[in-house]
C-alpha cells in the first residue's frame, strides 16, 4: 500500500489533531490520518523522539513543545504580535473588551493574539484558530484588501450560517466587503453570536499593504461602532507604525 512521502505521512499524523482532537491514541491516529497502524506507529516514535508529538501515561499522543518552539518563530505570529502586543494591551485596558488580532492564511482567519476583557462577551475565537472570512470583523477586513482570485474563491463557496444576520450570499458579503473598504474598518453585527458586535481595522506594512487586522469585540448594543472605530483605527495606525519588515512577510 503506498502511502506517500514519509514527510507527507509525517504531517498526516500532525494534521490528526485538531482543537477538539488534542489526545488521540495509536489506533485514533491512524483512523484520523488515515494511515496504517504500523504507519502510525513507527512515525509517531520518531516523532516523539524529535518532540513533535509527546506520549503520556495512557499511551495517549499530544502535540509536543518542541512544535510550539518552531511555530513561534513564524514572522506573521511571533514578529507581528510582538509589535502589536503593547497597543492590543492599551486597547484592552482602554475597553475592558475582547481585543484580537488576526491574519489571513489562504481563505481563512488565523487569530495571532486575543485578550479577554473583564465581563467581555464569549466569543467562539482563539489564538492559533481559524474561521471565516466573512463572518468576523478582523476576516472582512482582510477579505476586503485580499486580491480578487481569493475573494472570488472564497464567494464561489457556500457560507456558513452562524445566526439569522450571518451574510450568506455573495452579493450580501461583496456589499460588505466594498463598505469596509470605504469606511476603512468592517463591522460584524451579530453574524457569529447574537449577543456579540465586532468592528475591526486593517494594518498596513511599510509598502501600504494590509497584513493583518485589529479588532474589538463587545456586546451588542452598549457602545457605538463610530466609537469603536475610532479606537481600533487609532491602534491599527499605531501597530502599522511599529511593525517590524519581516512581520509583515506573507
Amino acid at each position: 500500500m503506498r502511502t506517500g512521502p514519509v514527510v507527507a505521512r509525517a504531517l498526516q499524523i500532525l494534521g490528526a489533531f485538531t482543537p477538539d482532537r488534542r489526545a488521540l491514541t495509536l489506533s485514533d491516529l491512524s483512523r484520523y490520518s488515515g494511515l496504517p497502524t504500523s504507519t502510525v506507529h513507527r512515525l509517531a516514535a520518531e516523532l516523539v523522539a524529535w518532540g513533535a508529538l509527546e506520549r503520556d501515561a495512557a499511551s495517549c499522543y499530544h502535540i509536543g513543545l518542541r512544535l510550539w518552539e518552531i511555530g513561534s518563530l513564524a514572522p506573521r505570529g511571533l514578529g507581528l504580535r510582538e509589535a502589536a502586543l503593547p497597543y492590543l494591551e492599551d486597547l484592552s485596558q482602554v475597553t475592558r473588551e475582547n481585543v484580537q488580532l488576526a491574519v489571513r492564511e489562504g481563505t481563512e482567519v488565523v487569530f495571532v493574539e486575543r485578550i479577554a476583557g473583564t465581563g467581555a462577551v464569549p466569543v467562539l475565537t482563539r489564538v492559533g484558530g481559524r474561521f471565516a472570512l466573512t463572518a468576523t470583523g478582523v476576516g472582512l477586513v482582510l477579505l476586503a484588501h485580499a486580491p480578487a482570485d481569493v475573494q472570488e474563491q472564497v464567494l464561489a463557496r457556500p457560507v456558513e450560517r452562524y445566526t439569522e444576520r450571518t451574510l450568506t450570499t455573495s452579493h450580501q458579503v461583496r456589499a460588505a466587503l466594498a463598505d469596509t473598504r470605504a469606511r476603512g474598518y468592517a463591522i460584524s453585527d451579530r453574524q457569529v453570536t447574537m449577543d456579540a458586535l465586532s468592528v475591526a481595522a486593517p494594518i498596513h506594512d511599510s509598502q501600504g499593504e494590509v497584513v493583518a487586522a485589529v479588532s474589538l469585540v463587545v456586546h451588542h448594543g452598549t457602545a457605538s461602532t463610530q466609537a469603536l472605530a475610532h479606537l481600533v483605527r487609532t491602534s491599527a495606525r499605531a501597530i502599522s507604525r511599529a511593525l517590524p519588515p519581516f512581520a509583515a512577510g506573507r
